[in-house]
């Protein structure tokens, strides 16, 4: 790969397996773009990919990538579609020849393709530079601005750290990893003027050292929004998942003045999704954080605040008003609320796993630890979409992968497309009707103590990595006493608030309560928290979109 050295300008990116058409299509952006972008080549999708990485890190720009269609290992295409997480910003343009131009159409859904060019695209200055031209324009007129790195040092068996980095990851902050036993890791320790003993230490792209920071604090020293901008809103809607993206984007594009209140990150569970492949619209699947990205960045581009780390505590009725109530004391106020605060995996109760979690044994966190998991035996304890998905990306690059499954199959919770693929899938075995017993280490995951749920016979196995994906609790304790919820915490509404035909005891209204509204007024419930729901993205986001139509529904009636 060849570029020049000044690194503050903006990138322009080509990517071509043929050595001689890679210093073409170099040669001529240099002579037309030499002056205000540098131009990155790159001759295969991997080692662009790393280039794009580094980019990243380092806060740089990149305005376009050119891609070949046919290249080896990763083509195009593919290639594309996983700078689209690295850099969705970026303009996205396909080299292709004539005959694989249907190929070049189907990239236009799948990778949001901006341009596809033939080959050979001379003379440059009537194929190839207008259409860049415009390209760049467009480019400039979107919101490009960069997202400086952060630097965090811990250790890699540490639950604190792995925390620290999960958060940055699942709200997209790009970060630098550094041991804190490596040279570079203790360079940073001692510029920040500490001896290791506490950590992690993130170091912000203003060069502020946190040591061992509260998510928070973390969050509003990396820019996210922790602090609403006002204190009363038409809608405020309660957890960042599928359903409460959904109903922030449809709430701000409709009019109305929407906060979302997110206690983590935004996406939920299907956030940490390597693939979704039977979401309406992608034929080729979408990564959870793909997904996310695009919401979250519509519901922005529509008006919508959203607000990360903030915890909710309370729902009050103050009158015409809701009040929503924070841990921090504070609270917000609106006409309306949608409660979407998903679920989160139940914690395997087996022995040793609370202690070595972080350690080896994590919940939901397969994107961020695969890398780790190259050459390795990895456990996964789950049977439904969530646990099949991420033994699909983790077979990538695993030796072996073995789904932990209590159940006699897959049938009873996974799609049937998932169980098609782990069927196919060389390194991917299942262990039907076999639990975790317990879990063994010393300082992380050595060792798991399986055992068979019919025989009781026990076996234990050498384990460095397991990931863990079971049940789904809703997360309503908070709401105890104020919205009606079923025997296991999920949110009555609509229909199942008046099985026998009437409404409930304390409704006050003359009118029944609409389909996704809770025994509260303007409370509304969408996705998975909601009992009963279909638990898939696309319900989600179905819900979210109903519930803000209902929520117009009632403001207009009030």
């Amino acid at each position: 790969m060849a570029q020049a050295s000044d690194a503050a300008r903006t990138v322009i990116m080509t990517v071509d397996d043929d050595p001689g058409v890679s210093r073409a299509v170099a040669r001529d952006l240099r002579r037309r773009y030499g002056e205000s972008y540098r131009i990155v080549r790159a001759e295969s999708g991997e080692s662009a990919l790393d280039a794009l990485r580094e980019l990243k890190l380092r806060g740089d720009l990149v305005a376009v990538i050119l891609a070949d269609y046919r290249m080896p290992q990763m083509n195009g295409i593919e290639f594309l579609e996983q700078a689209l997480d690295v850099y969705p910003g970026a303009r996205r343009v396909l080299l292709t020849a004539y005959a694989d131009t249907n190929a070049a159409i189907d990239a236009i859904n799948v990778v949001d393709l901006d341009h596809y060019l033939l080959k050979p695209w001379d003379p440059p200055e009537e194929k190839l530079y207008p259409v860049l031209d415009d390209l760049l324009e467009a480019w400039r007129c979107s919101d490009f601005r960069p997202v400086p790195s952060t630097k965090v040092v811990g250790h890699r068996w540490s639950a604190r750290s792995s925390d620290v980095r999960e958060f940055l990851a699942r709200n997209q902050v790009p970060y630098r990893w550094y041991s804190a036993e490596e040279p570079e890791g203790q360079r940073l320790l001692a510029a920040a003027g500490q001896d290791g003993q506490r950590l992690p230490l993130v170091i912000t792209p203003d060069g502020a050292p946190l040591v061992e920071p509260e998510a928070p604090e973390l969050a509003a020293r990396v820019g996210l929004a922790t602090t609403p901008a006002a204190d009363f809103y038409d809608l405020v809607v309660i957890g960042g998942g599928p359903a409460g993206l959904g109903a922030a984007v449809y709430g701000a594009s409709e009019g109305l003045r929407t906060v979302l209140v997110e206690r983590s990150a935004t996406g939920g569970q299907a956030g940490q999704s390597s693939r979704i492949e039977n979401y309406l619209g992608f034929p080729d699947g979408v990564s959870g954080a793909q997904l996310t990205d695009r919401a979250r960045r519509q519901a922005g581009k529509f008006g919508a605040e959203i607000l990360t780390t903030r915890e909710v505590t309370g729902l009050e009725v103050n009158g015409a008003a809701r009040t929503v109530r924070f841990s921090d004391g504070s609270a917000v106020a609106a006409h309306s609320v949608i409660l979407a605060t998903g679920v989160s995996y139940r914690q395997l109760e087996a022995p040793g796993c609370t202690d070595l979690t972080g350690c080896g044994v994590f919940y939901g966190s397969a994107l961020t630890e695969a890398a780790s998991c190259q050459g390795q035996d990895v456990y996964i304890v789950g049977g439904a979409n969530s646990a099949g998905q991420a033994a699909m990306y983790l077979a990538r690059g695993a030796k072996s992968v073995t789904l932990l499954v209590r159940g006699a199959d897959l049938s009873a919770s996974m799609s049937y497309y998932l169980i098609q693929q782990i069927n196919e899938s060389p390194n991917i075995s299942v262990r039907a009707r076999t639990v975790v017993e317990a879990a063994h280490g010393s300082g992380r995951l050595e060792q798991l103590l399986l055992r068979d749920v019919d025989t009781g016979e026990t076996e234990l196995v050498d384990a460095q990595w397991m990931f863990v994906f079971i049940g789904a609790a809703p997360l309503t304790d908070w709401l105890d006493g104020t919205v009606l919820r079923d025997d296991h915490g999920f949110i009555l509404a609509g229909p199942d608030l008046t099985a026998d035909g009437r409404p409930p005891a304390d409704w006050e209204l003359d009118r029944s309560p609409y389909h996704l509204e809770t025994n509260i007024p303007g409370v509304f419930v969408a996705g998975d928290a909601r009992a009963d729901s279909a638990k898939r993205v696309a319900s989600a986001v179905g819900e979210g979109a109903m519930a803000v139509m209902l929520v117009h529904r009632y403001l207009e009636q009030s």
